[in-house]
């Protein structure tokens, strides 16, 4: 799996200006450096959300209708391999539609419902046949494909490894650029950063051209931060 890392140069300051550290006054020389990178790998599965949307004249007719499909495409997806935990179907929004018109009381013309599933998909080279079964069996919304990576934990411990890195090598080009020394770490500032999953769905008109190899083309951003405060000798 091909894969870059970027370690994003931010600048460091000698002095603090925070809220945070406002508030606490810090009294004796110090340095704040900032580490962060970033980790583009390949997407090797999929997140899709998918729901079947209707209106009918009863509110019996509008459930009946978006449950049968709701029922079909997940008996699709288990004869396609798909488990049952891979599969999370919400629960049915019922509403009943009126037709307004001035001066008139509000006319009931029927009832609109709708439930959406969340599937997750291992095999993106399966995502174009799983979208199309959904169609099939009467879902007719695609609301999301959001692209993940099965190595999610991997490459989070590597981000993060890499952002304290970068501020480490930012505090010592810092200090010797100003002729001091680190004496130590004060303070260390960590909120854990989560995937950037594109949401992406596109389809070339060209007969030639692979659908299902469109969805494979995408990536996941892994991106960490952190923030150290240096005291200085």
């Amino acid at each position: 799996m091909n894969k870059t890392l970027v370690a994003a140069l931010i600048s460091g300051s000698l002095i603090f200006t925070s809220p945070l550290i406002q508030a606490a006054e810090l009294n004796f020389p110090h340095l704040e450096t900032v580490g962060s990178s970033q980790l583009e790998v390949e997407a090797d599965m999929a997140e899709i959300n998918v729901e079947v949307a209707v209106k009918e004249k009863t509110a019996k007719a509008a459930k009946d209708t978006s449950d049968k499909a709701v029922a079909k495409f997940i008996a699709r997806l288990k004869q396609a391999g798909i488990s049952r935990d891979k599969i999370q179907s919400a629960n049915l929004n019922l509403q009943p539609q009126y037709h307004y018109q001035k001066d008139k009381p509000a006319e009931l013309t029927g009832y609109s419902a709708s439930r959406s599933l969340i599937v997750t998909v291992d095999d993106l080279s399966r995502l174009n046949e799983i979208l199309d079964s959904a169609l099939e069996e009467g879902i007719n919304k695609i609301n999301s494909i959001a692209l993940k990576t099965s190595k999610e934990e991997e490459y989070m411990d590597k981000a993060r490894l890499a952002a304290i890195a970068d501020a480490q090598q930012k505090a010592k080009k810092l200090a010797e650029g100003f002729g001091e020394k680190i004496k130590g770490i004060w303070e260390i500032r960590y909120l854990n950063q989560r995937p950037v999953q594109p949401v992406m769905y596109r389809m070339n008109a060209a007969p030639s051209y692979d659908v299902a190899e469109s969805y494979q083309q995408g990536q996941v951003s892994i991106r960490d931060r952190v923030e150290v405060i240096y005291k200085l000798k």
